[in-house]
């Protein structure tokens, strides 16, 4: 079936489509038999009849495209029973409203959820091709970036596992975030061209537009004595749908993900091509098609800002018109929406949506203010996920009011009814009414929307425990005080269907070998693994698991980038988003730290524990020091590697544009997992949870959901250092310096010295000097306050990993203790306590 014909999700809904007259057209969608005869009959139909070439003239390119299509055959049945049931069950549906969604590859998770993986290998064996080529041709999905991203992904692969109604609701972009090389050690972005080939997972429906409006003027009428407000927009813009299945595993049950496109609503002026002003007669098709370009467009300038805010409004826009005009009942009662949807606001991204649905309610629908602020408190709930203020993302009004000039006062009113009741409660506490108001008056008057999230949503919850205690505590107190019992906890959870059933076959085998099937959707099972940690065989078997995950990785690092990972060597990992809070810096001291002590002559080399460093991590366009920590870590591993005084015992390797593809080879090999981020800055980490679930040690301080793997896996069994969030901020409020860790260690002050040395950066100590600068005399992220305690800790993991069966004992262990953190169960934490969504019958 072919993404042009295949039938829209919403024609199933309905019982009896418009000039249906042959029985066929009424009966439900059959799939091809789940048979490799039927398989093979399937595909070479697709192969033939949709891509219209024959096997034996086809491109792998045509194979692929004709294997995706197969696969999305046997899918789309129950698709669109599910979308019908939707609505016509009218079951209370979750949309979960995400910028993000880092979905990976969607072939071996659509073959796995629908259990065709067998059958598709047979068959395609049976044409003489192999799936593991095929599979290979895949290009991963540039529509997200980092752990946000993938979050989502998890989340609405679990809201399918689950059986829960639910669209995922985003932004199809043409070209992601960006694609990572490196040129001189520093980091170049170039263009993500994902969808070169197509994309045969999604169905675009241009007929099914919404059209999105933007800036203009508001203006007040009478409707029968009652004055009103409409906006009269100045420009607009589609927004088209783009469906991608997402289906539980082997459940029978598939959700849908709706991506949006920008597309201009006037894109060719014929007239003005004519008169030969070719660039002019398109302006309004590039102007509007930039709004789904990139992934967080950099935001450093004012166009940067305003692009921003389009991309936001402009899918939370077309999202909640999507909904209410496609999946309520006829004659829909909206004082009653609470009970047919909750909006899930995946961080402040999509926040735009509160005064958009009160806009929609008050000014379209025509219902009365209070009525309409009641549902939309009921159908809102806010997930944060920072704890750093500058994350908490602010509009200036002055930008708000240009682009969205309806919106900005609804939140006007919004406020103004927020902070009198603020003063009921409180009275006239001047500086208590400053720190809660939704409009910040310094620097700039600006709408703070987190506090709109908070004071709209049903529910506010973090995503940690202790980012959950710190968000009442310390960022949002006020809120809480006055929002009694509206903020919980919900921890992250990562699908164990991608991040150990696909990542780490070896692993998922030797787990059902031992503890049986099940735990796929059961992860809370692992815990019958723990006896197997003492027993001899089960840790050899589990040794040689880990080995040969070494070796994949060897091989996939050496193809995709000619690097190889040292042989025997305790593999070092350390991937995320680049960002200073996360503390790449304190890894590459260490790593500086060891390299200066060998060729220094006070560390032997033979008492050098053979180690390689895998870091993979990309920084925002904009941010600088980001930059150039990348172009640090990248000169760092040239000289390490190159030195050979080391003789290979230690390594750096740093392969560009990490993504999912590489993470499901980088995680299920590694040994240790680097979770240093400074504590009271990290909100919970999820890379943290994969590489712990695939048998990795973590040595991490007391942050985000480091806390709770190490609650659950036992000290023994993880490398806690650095200070707890109480004495971060005690040393903080005496005036951290530096300077003084500096001066007080030696060996601290021998690894920056040799960075401030040009050795890294061939004599010139110019290229590095901001990052020493900032490490001696601002170093807001305490990195030198730590480093005693990191090389301490380090210190204790070379002394473990040397006793091999004891590493592996806790190695077992960390897998057998970290079901918990499944994203199944991440979801029936948002069901019990912040959403109440039954999963379909």
């Amino acid at each position: 079936m072919t993404t042009a014909d295949a039938p829209h999700p919403h024609d199933a809904a309905a019982p009896h489509p418009e000039g249906a007259t042959h029985p066929l057209a009424l009966a439900p969608v059959t799939p091809p038999p789940a048979t490799v005869d039927g398989f093979v009959a399937e595909f070479l139909r697709t192969l033939n009849f949709d891509c219209g070439v024959a096997l034996s003239a086809s491109t792998a390119n045509d194979r692929y495209v004709a294997l995706a299509h197969t696969v999305r055959d046997y899918l789309m049945g129950r698709w669109l029973e599910d979308l019908r049931q939707q609505k016509e069950t009218q079951a209370k549906s979750v949309c979960y409203l995400s910028a993000e969604y880092l979905l990976g590859r969607q072939l071996d998770n659509n073959l796995l959820a629908s259990g065709l993986t067998e059958i598709a290998a047979e068959a395609l064996a049976a044409c003489g091709l192999s799936l593991d080529e095929l599979r290979e041709h895949e290009i991963e999905p540039g529509l997200g970036n980092g752990g946000l991203g993938r979050l989502a992904a998890c989340f609405i692969d679990s809201l399918a596992t689950l059986g829960v109604p639910s669209i995922g609701y985003g932004i199809r972009y043409e070209y992601g975030i960006f694609r990572q090389t490196f040129e001189d050690g520093q980091q170049v972005e170039q263009p993500d061209a994902w969808l070169t080939l197509g994309s045969p997972w999604e169905f675009p429906h241009p007929e099914r537009a919404q059209l999105v409006s933007f800036g203009g003027r508001t203006e007040t009428y009478d409707d029968g004595g009652v004055t009103r407000t409409r906006w009269v927009p100045a420009w607009n813009v589609s927004a088209i749908p783009c469906n991608y299945m997402v289906p539980g595993f082997e459940n029978g049950r598939v959700n849908t993900l709706r991506l949006w496109r920008a597309k201009a609503t006037d894109a060719f002026d014929l007239r003005i091509f004519n008169s030969g002003d070719y660039e002019e007669a398109v302006r309004a098709q590039t102007f509007a098609e930039n709004i789904s370009k990139v992934l967080y467009p950099e935001d450093s300038t004012p166009q940067g800002k305003e692009l921003r805010l389009q991309q936001q409004y402009f899918f939370v826009a077309a999202s909640i018109h999507d909904f209410l005009d496609t999946m309520l009942a006829e004659g829909y009662d909206l004082a009653k929406l609470g009970d047919r949807v909750i909006f899930q606001l995946n961080d402040t991204h999509p926040v735009i949506a509160v005064p958009e649905l009160m806009r929609v309610l008050v000014d379209e629908r025509g219902m009365d203010w209070d009525a309409a602020w009641a549902v939309t408190r009921r159908c809102f709930a806010y997930t944060c996920h920072t704890l750093l203020p500058e994350a908490l993302e602010v509009w200036s009004v002055d930008l708000l009011g240009r682009l969205l000039p309806r919106h900005l006062e609804i939140i006007y009113r919004i406020n103004e009814e927020f902070l009198a009741a603020v003063r009921a409660r409180f009275g006239d506490d001047e500086l208590r009414i400053r720190n809660m108001s939704i409009i910040a008056e310094f620097p700039e008057r600006a709408v703070r929307m987190a506090y709109l999230a908070t004071v709209a949503g049903s529910k506010v919850n973090g995503v940690a425990e202790l980012h959950s205690q710190l968000l009442r505590e310390k960022v949002l107190p006020d809120f809480d005080a006055f929002y009694p019992g509206k903020f919980t906890n919900v921890t992250n959870g990562v699908t164990p269907r991608r991040f150990l059933r696909l990542a780490n076959p070896a692993l998922s085998s030797l787990i059902t070998e031992a503890i049986g099937e099940g735990w796929v959707t059961d992860l809370e099972r692992l815990r019958e693994l723990e006896p197997f940690a003492d027993d001899a065989g089960f840790r050899a078997s589990f040794a040689e698991v880990k080995a040969a995950n070494k070796r994949r990785l060897n091989d996939v690092l050496h193809a995709r980038d000619g690097m190889r990972v040292g042989d025997g060597h305790l593999v070092d990992v350390m991937v995320k988003r680049l960002h200073e809070y996360k503390r790449q810096l304190l890894k590459v001291l260490h790593v500086v730290s060891e390299y200066e002590g060998v060729i220094s002559g006070r560390i032997p080399l033979e008492q050098l524990q053979p180690r390689t460093v895998v870091f993979g991590a990309k920084a925002a366009p904009g941010y600088a020091m980001a930059k150039r920590i990348i172009h640090l870590i990248n000169a760092v591993g040239s000289t390490v590697n190159a030195d050979t005084r080391l003789d290979g015992r230690l390594q750096v390797l740093f392969p560009p544009n990490y993504n999912v593809t590489l993470a499901e080879s980088v995680i299920p090999a590694a040994d240790l997992s680097e979770q240093i981020s400074l504590a009271g800055k990290e909100a919970s980490g999820t890379g943290n949870m994969k590489f712990a679930l695939n048998g990795a040690l973590t040595i991490g301080t007391d942050d985000g959901a480091n806390v709770e793997i190490r609650e659950l896996v036992g000290d023994e069994n993880f490398f806690l250092f650095g200070m707890a969030e109480p004495e971060v901020e005690a040393l903080s409020a005496r005036g951290y310096r530096p300077s003084e860790f500096y001066q007080a260690d030696a060996g601290l002050r021998r690894a920056i010295d040799l960075i401030a040395s040009g050795s890294f950066s061939a004599g010139d100590r110019s290229v590095f000097e901001p990052i020493v600068s900032n490490l001696l005399y601002e170093d807001r992220f305490m990195v030198l306050a730590d480093y005693a305690s990191y090389m301490a800790a380090q210190d204790r993991v070379d002394a473990a990993y040397r006793d091999g069966d004891r590493w592996i004992r806790s190695a077992i262990l960390n897998v057998a203790r970290c079901g918990f953190f499944s994203s199944d169960r991440s979801i029936h934490d948002y069901i019990d306590r912040i959403w109440h969504t039954p999963p379909m019958i």
